[in-house]
């Protein structure tokens, strides 16, 4: 027997199994965390453009886009490095503004701050949350080639350079995370963001729209549109980290903002796409712990890579403690449908972001058994057609007999069975 310890939010479940049984899927292990001084070569060779000190001038205002809480990037770590070059090269520190990319997520608590910036940056540097709705605070940019209006934070086109700092990850339908989603739709309205977000559904066939899915990026119209509307006020310089299962740098590929981001994506595909020899009736998958299980809508992602590795009709185990719920209130309000068949009909009429989640978390649910060990409450488990348990031995005990697969970072790998 063999034990692994499994993510379950800031704690761990551990799991005695049988290596006869399951087999752990987990990409290569041989990427080890990087300091100061390997992050600082990376900024010192950027592609496509030249360093930060070439690039911006003293007395210029500097506006830094970090992700929100829901990403692991090590904005921090990058943050108080870029902000000491900024410094070193002239720009006064009441000039750098850093502003959260949250799109349509909460806005980021105070306390939040330190956690994300570190409390050195948190405490010397202004920094505020983007705000999808607020007006005020957007300014309209042209639109893209399909006539999507392009809304973006007013800070982009106020500020004389933006940077922007990201993680790369895997991304159900944009393909990758990182890279342009800062500009788009991180700092975009709610319209614009919910405008790019419908093609990723084809609401002719009530389907997923071809080209989308995780690890794609060509012919992906969800990503084209994300380019698109970024280039109407694209970042001087842009830092595309990856990360490991504790949030901890393993690489850094910075500079151009197209550029760098695609060679961090393919480096992502190189080491965590997992070739599989075939599917199995069961699979175990932690989403990898906080923050990748924040709360549902994140934790679905792990769901999307689990089934990819399960055959149909099979059961799917799913350790997601959801500390934060669902991620939206009227998440769970979705779920009313009969039928995912049903909810594209709704998705049809009045398209929502976080309706089409809920139309993919419900067609797995459709297709396989998931059950889940959560903090949710089990009324609202049951809503999503999820059967809630309150151990993970006996959701192991349910499984069907035969071979499976542990997935200890479902929502950091993405399984490709032969």
């Amino acid at each position: 027997m063999r034990t692994i310890e499994l993510a379950y939010g800031r704690s761990v479940i551990p799991f005695e199994f049988d290596p006869q049984r399951f087999e752990v899927i987990c990409g290569r292990q041989n990427l080890c965390p990087i300091g100061d001084s390997e992050i600082g070569k990376c900024l010192d060779r950027p592609i496509g453009t030249p360093p930060i000190e070439e690039i911006i001038k003293p007395g210029e205002r500097v506006l830094i886009a970090v992700p929100d809480r829901t990403r692991s990037s090590g904005a921090g770590e990058i943050c108080n490095l870029i902000i000491r070059r900024l410094i070193a090269a002239g720009v006064q520190p009441a000039n750098i503004r850093i502003v959260f990319a949250t799109g349509i997520h909460r806005p980021v608590r105070e306390s939040e701050k330190a956690e994300i910036l570190g409390d050195f940056i948190a405490r010397r540097i202004v920094s505020q949350s983007h705000n999808a709705r607020d007006l005020a605070s957007l300014v309209r940019l042209g639109e893209t080639t399909s006539g999507i209006p392009i809304e973006l934070n007013r800070a982009l086109v106020e500020y004389s350079r933006v940077i922007t700092v990201s993680s790369v990850g895997f991304h159900y339908f944009a393909g990758f995370t990182g890279g342009r989603k800062m500009i788009c739709p991180g700092l975009a309205s709610k319209r614009t963001i919910t405008e790019t977000h419908r093609l990723a559904f084809d609401f002719d066939q009530r389907t997923r729209a071809e080209g989308v899915g995780p690890g794609q990026l060509e012919g992906n119209p969800v990503n084209k549109a994300f380019i698109e509307a970024a280039s109407a006020a694209p970042p001087d310089f842009s830092v595309n980290s990856l990360v490991d299962s504790r949030g901890e740098i393993v690489d850094v590929y910075c500079g151009d903002w197209i550029a760098s981001h695609r060679s961090a994506c393919d480096r992502l595909r190189e080491s965590n796409v997992v070739r599989l020899s075939e599917k199995r009736k069961s699979v175990i998958v932690s989403c990898g712990g906080f923050p990748f299980d924040i709360n549902m809508i994140q934790a679905h992602k792990a769901l999307v890579a689990a089934a990819q590795a399960c055959l149909p009709g099979g059961s799917i185990v799913l350790i997601a403690e959801c500390s934060e719920g669902l991620g939206r209130s009227d998440f769970a309000e979705w779920f009313s449908a009969e039928s995912s068949r049903q909810m594209a009909e709704l998705l049809s009429r009045k398209y929502q972001v976080n309706g089409q989640t809920a139309w993919s978390l419900l067609r797995i649910a459709e297709e396989f058994d998931v059950r889940i060990i959560s903090s949710l409450p089990t009324a609202t488990t049951e809503k999503m057609r999820l059967v809630s348990m309150q151990s993970l031995a006996r959701a192991v005990a349910k499984l069907p007999e035969g071979p499976g697969y542990i997935m200890p970072f479902g929502s950091q790998f993405i399984p490709e069975p032969a």
